[in-house]
Parts: structure tokens; sequence; C-alpha cells
């Protein structure tokens, strides 16, 4: 009987895998390349406003390892919000196989997808309005508006409600300046 080609978890990935295809309009795109072995992976997906991780696809020229990788990360992603994933990208891959060098390939190519589409999100509002959340877009005015009229305790409402402050944290201390300065404006 001849020896199987992937161990059985890694051949379970590549048999039919379910994102290995085409995102029709993406909005955010990364790419990674092994020169040591020639492969690539293309990661493409579709991000809502609202943040969420509406379609993933990646395409490879990779080996079944590089698939399954692909694989597991789409799978692990597909369909959650930003939010969710912030700080997570170092993923459980749900794959565990001695040859690991895929992986951080697949990761990368992720990673750069999520930078892509950031950086259009700031591009969208450079020269409008002053931002204080660059990870979701979120402007000054509107977190001056949400806290003027809901009154938020904390940071923390802020972020469940608007987003602001939920990505990496650099402008969580601007808005806790805001609620802050409409307390103080409140009480006078």
């Amino acid at each position: 009987m001849p020896m199987p080609v992937y161990p059985d978890q890694i051949a379970s990935l590549i048999r039919t895998p379910r994102f290995a295809c085409r995102v029709a309009v993406p909005n955010a795109i990364g790419t990674e390349a092994k020169l040591d072995c020639g492969c690539f992976v293309r990661v493409e997906m579709d991000i809502s406003e609202g943040g969420r991780i509406e379609e993933v696809a990646f395409q490879t020229n990779g080996c079944g390892y590089m698939v399954a990788a692909a694989e597991s990360m789409a799978n692990s992603i597909n369909g959650r919000s930003l939010t969710e994933l912030s700080g997570l990208l170092e993923v459980d891959l749900n794959v565990s196989f001695d040859r690991s060098e895929c992986t951080p390939s697949v990761l990368r190519a992720f990673k750069r997808a999520f930078a892509v589409h950031r950086t259009k999100q700031i591009e969208e509002f450079r020269g409008e309005k002053a931002l204080i959340c660059t990870c979701f877009g979120t402007t000054e005015e509107s977190v001056e508006e949400f806290v003027v009229n809901m009154e938020p305790n904390s940071v923390e409402d802020v972020t469940f409600s608007i987003r602001a402050g939920g990505g990496c944290g650099s402008c969580r201390m601007l808005i806790q300046e805001i609620i802050d300065e409409k307390r103080r404006s409140r009480v006078l």
C-alpha cells in the first residue's frame, strides 16, 4: 500500500477547500511569496462598512501545507468582526504538523490584507473630518455626538456602540477625554 503524501489532518483540509476561490469585489488584498520554494499565497476579503468579514478567499500555487494553512485561517475569520479579531492574528489555525514553514506566510498575507483595508479607510477620510479611531474610521464628530446623546459611562460603552477604541487602542485616551469634557460641561 502506498504511503499517503499528506497526514490525514492536512489531507482533509485540502481535499475540497471551501475558500480556494476569488472574492467578487475585494476591498482587502494581501500577498506573500516564499522565495525558497517558489510558492505564493494571495488573500482577498470583502469587509463590510460595519467591520465584518463578509467574504474571504485565497489562491495559491503552494503545496498542501500552504493550502491547509490558508483554508484553516480563512475558516477561522470568515464572518467575524474586526473587533473580534483585534490582536488575534496569531489565531490557532487548528493545524498542527511538522512542516510549519507555510503558516507564517499565510499569516503575513492576511496581515497585509488587513493593513491594505485599514489604509483605504484612512485615505477615505483624509482631508474631511478629524479621525479619532483610524482602525474603524470613526470621526471625532461621531464620538462627540454619541457622547452628548447617549451619555456613556466609559470608553467601553463607546466601543460597544460605535466601535471606536476597539482596534489597536491608541485612541482610547482621546475618547476618555471627550467623555470627561462632556461630563464637566453638563455639571457646569
